[in-house]
């Protein structure tokens, strides 16, 4: 199998790509899109790595367009997509044990003076992170499950 110098193998983006949403051509006209694939490879970078976008390989396309990549397939929900697609075809193999799920909490302490029950400034909105897992867990929590065989 093939990589062409590609963290993903052709296999892996074969099942990915159909799963993005497809780009609508300027009608001004403008320059050649990069590879949506190139573009999930600086992303996955990124993720693997913790580091800056700034600091991003110049083997992958610039920090900005991989970026605003990222922020378009957000907005179209298309992590989710792939995550149910993923998970489905885990299940589908018997891969996943439903019965040991559970949902990650994220605990912060009261800042110096505030009491434990102050509410957080109204301001404040929870990050699109909380709402895109809140979205999958309600959509995994509410899905039918098929009764899981023994398999010998």
């Amino acid at each position: 199998m093939a990589r062409h110098d590609s963290e993903l193998t052709d296999k892996l983006w074969n099942k990915i790509e159909p799963l993005l949403p497809k780009a609508k051509p300027s009608p001004k006209g403008g320059r050649k899109r990069i590879s949506d694939r190139r573009c999930f490879e600086g992303i996955l970078w990124v993720l693997r790595s913790g580091a800056r976008w700034k600091d991003l390989p110049e083997k992958y396309p610039s920090p900005s367009t991989c970026w605003r990549r990222l922020r378009d397939w957000e907005d179209a929900d298309a992590w989710l997509t792939m995550w149910r697609a993923f998970l489905s075809e885990l299940d589908e193999r018997g891969l996943l044990g439903w019965e040991q799920t559970f949902a990650d909490g994220s605990f912060a302490p009261a800042k110096k003076g505030a009491t434990a029950s102050a509410r957080p400034n109204a301001a404040r909105a929870r990050s699109g992170w909380w709402w895109q897992a809140a979205k999958v867990f309600l959509w995994e929590f509410n899905s039918p499950r098929r009764r899981r065989t023994k398999r010998r």
